[in-house]
């Protein structure tokens, strides 16, 4: 599959979006776009955020970069389907627009996606169901109803569950709302109120750290398995007492490098191809499909498990 992108229109200038400013995911994916910048002199590179994590502020912000007129946006976006408006404007200026976490969008030129969504998230529940044993109740967290890759996990992991007849979902998709504070509030409450539950499957990157602080507290780190989306840093304490099982991500750094490395041939009019080396590990053979509107999505397949084990491998 061949895909040509518009002629390049506006400035050299690429500014990434991020969910939200000073959450370790995103300042480790500023390393990606602070490096695609520092290795290619011919684009500016930066990256800007909301100060917490809010669908309106990120739009506030598209709308401030369509009025400096910037060449590309990269958008990690809260809630895709708000926005499509706001980046159709930034198309109709000639900006081009890249995304990520975001494969329903319309008004995008390219999607990138670490992996497919679905499988992870089946993914990370088959863990879990190895780690409870098959059997229990079990419940899954988002970082919003309108965090579409978040729902995708969640519902990845419960079509999986389904192999596993004696697990049982109770509460599904709690909104933490990219807070590690009201992650560990709701899997209180859900402790509280499911007493017997065994097993928690996060989808924000800091779900994990809330709900292991929750599950540490109530002294219940043997009997209860937590496995989800996470960072190696901020989830090491936990891995180390057993209060998280294991995490998996995708290195933010290499999604950021590789959002700005698709703006930028998206900005000089390159063909994206099917089974193209991006040259960062993880999008070395990416496969190109149609997007639901004009523009295309590029998966990789990016993702790392990380246990007690391995987890000090990955200094962020």
């Amino acid at each position: 599959m061949l895909v040509t992108p518009l002629a390049a229109q506006g400035s050299g200038d690429i500014v990434t979006v991020v969910k939200v400013t000073g959450e370790n995911w995103f300042t480790r994916m500023e390393e990606g776009v602070q490096a695609y910048g520092q290795d290619n002199e011919d684009v500016t590179t930066r990256q800007v955020g909301p100060a917490r994590a809010d669908a309106a502020q990120q739009a506030a912000i598209v709308q401030d970069l369509i009025a400096q007129g910037v060449g590309a946006i990269a958008i990690v976006p809260m809630d895709p389907s708000s926005l499509e408006g706001v980046l159709r404007r930034a198309q109709q200026r000639g900006i081009k627009v890249i995304t990520h976490e975001a494969d329903t969008l319309q008004n995008t030129e390219v999607d990138l996606e670490a992996f497919d969504n679905t499988a992870f998230g089946a993914h990370f529940n088959e863990q879990l169901a190895t780690c409870m044993g098959g059997q229990g109740k079990w419940t899954s967290f988002v970082g919003s109803l309108g965090s579409l890759t978040h729902v995708q996990w969640a519902d990845g992991g419960a079509e999986n569950a389904e192999k596993h007849p004696e697990m049982e979902l109770v509460s599904p998709k709690n909104e933490s709302f990219n807070d590690a504070n009201r992650a560990y509030d709701l899997a209180k409450e859900i402790l509280r109120a499911h007493p017997d539950i065994k097993g928690f499957q996060g989808g924000s990157a800091i779900d994990v750290i809330g709900i292991g602080r929750a599950v540490e507290e109530a002294g219940l780190a043997d009997q209860t398995c937590v496995i989800g989306l996470g960072l190696p840093k901020d989830s090491g304490p936990y891995l180390e007492t057993g209060a998280i099982d294991s995490i998996a991500f995708w290195d933010p750094k290499d999604a950021g490098y590789v959002m700005n490395i698709l703006a930028h041939k998206v900005l000089k009019g390159e063909v994206i191809t099917d089974g193209m080396d991006l040259g960062v590990a993880g999008y070395d053979n990416v496969s190109v499909t149609d997007g639901p509107g004009d523009g295309i999505i590029v998966r990789g397949q990016a993702w790392v498990d990380v246990t007690k084990d391995n987890y000090k491998d990955y200094p962020f």
